[in-house]
């Protein structure tokens, strides 16, 4: 423990401590989006989808991400993408019409991608191999943990200026932590790296075969994942409860999934990607079957806490799968494309969980979500010891394959 402490410390205020204030930020106006959409005149249905684009916008900021971080490094990608998403929240803060709003949720994604790409980057550059899933669990936390102070810092401003306060932290949390952030120097590139990069293309035709098995585990597990922020409240709501005991179930289980994050880290170092990846995804599944069998505060909260258990074991697995598996020469450009599976998954999980339950019983939707993430953790199972060495040994070249 003490060489772990001592081996990530340095990393607190340049990594961990950003990514706790970032998330802060994320936390305080994600909830506010929906309400602000609303207060502007848009339907429920706008307001959904407005919501959506800053999923949309992750998506397409993994695009270009790569080839920025490859050509111009993590610390001005930091700058740039903390650029992004302060233009972004300063429209949703002053937006006046709803498609102003839009535009600024679309340029927050993007900033997200950016920012999470350059950060992940980072890490699997500086932080020993062995080490190496301890640290992107711990950022991960940090993110959470700032995430579930986010709507209570953001509910104090909101009681001093109004709905749009939300947004005044999320600005401060990107203007902060892309500071924090921006003071580290570059790690040393591969001396085999192309100069320029390359293009997003050209990684995903190199690395078909991977990104066709692992990444789409790696997708499965992005839409089980995101799906939850669906199906717990169309549930909840489907059952009869009130938004307070709602919001309540939500809290019990972030606090059980933040108990499990760190652990899971330590976890996989010891055994293994496999050893946490599958259960992840097996215990999410059951809770999605068990969702249809919940019918007041007390079941639907049980089904919460194995909900928060699954997904907090799965804290930072695809960053550490990513980092393994990403050649060193063009590193940034690979996670780019290894980030896209997952975001895509995040970004079709809660709409296809939503569009589902318009056509099928809820019960019947929130069931087949079992089954895809019960699919994710076949897909992990068989395409993990393919793709990446057991823990302390070295990694071979196993993407060029």
């Amino acid at each position: 423990m003490t060489s772990t402490w001592t081996t990530l410390r340095p990393l607190l205020p340049t990594v961990f401590l950003p990514s706790a204030v970032f998330g802060i930020g994320q936390g305080a106006g994600s909830p506010v989006i929906a309400l602000t959409a609303r207060d502007l005149g848009a339907s429920v249905g706008v307001a959904g989808v407005i919501v959506a684009l800053v999923g949309l916008g992750a998506v397409l900021g993994d695009l270009p991400a790569g080839r920025v971080v490859a050509r111009f490094g993590e610390r001005r990608s930091i700058i740039a993408g903390s650029m992004i998403g302060t233009a972004g929240v300063l429209l949703s803060l002053l937006a006046w019409t709803p498609g102003v709003l839009a535009v600024g949720a679309l340029l927050t994604g993007v900033s997200n991608a950016v920012w999470g790409l350059a950060r992940q980057s980072y890490l699997a550059e500086v932080v020993p191999a062995p080490m190496r899933a301890r640290a992107m669990a711990t950022f991960a936390l940090m993110w959470r943990l700032g995430f579930l102070i986010g709507p209570f810092v953001g509910a104090l401003v909101i009681l001093g200026i109004g709905t749009r306060g939300g947004f005044a932290v999320q600005l401060a949390g990107v203007v902060i932590s892309g500071y924090l952030m921006s003071r580290v120097p570059d790690p040393p590139r591969a001396h085999d790296a192309p100069v320029g990069g390359v293009s997003l293309g050209t990684i995903l035709r190199r690395h078909r075969g991977l990104l066709a098995t692992l990444g789409a585990g790696s997708l499965l597990m992005g839409a089980a994942r995101a799906s939850r922020e669906a199906a717990l409240p169309l549930w909840a709501d489907h059952i009869g409860l009130d938004a307070a005991s709602a919001s309540l179930v939500f809290g019990v289980g972030a606090a059980f999934d933040l108990l499990c994050s760190y652990p899971a880290g330590q976890l996989m170092d010891r055994y293994g990607r496999r050893f946490i990846a599958v259960p992840s995804l097996l215990i999410i599944a059951l809770s999605y079957f068990l969702l249809p069998l919940a019918h007041d505060v007390w079941t639907i909260g049980a089904v919460a806490v194995i909900m928060g258990i699954g997904n907090g074991f799965g804290n930072g697995v695809i960053m550490t799968l990513g980092a393994d598996v990403a050649p060193a020469a063009t590193r940034a450009e690979f996670l780019a494309a290894w980030r896209l599976t997952h975001d895509f998954g995040m970004f079709l999980g809660p709409l296809a969980a939503g569009a589902a339950a318009t056509v099928v019983a809820l019960g019947v939707a929130v069931a087949a979500l079992g089954v895809v993430s019960a699919t994710g953790a076949g897909v992990m199972f068989r395409y993990i010891p393919r793709f990446v060495p057991a823990p302390g040994r070295p990694a071979p070249d196993l993407v060029s394959r």
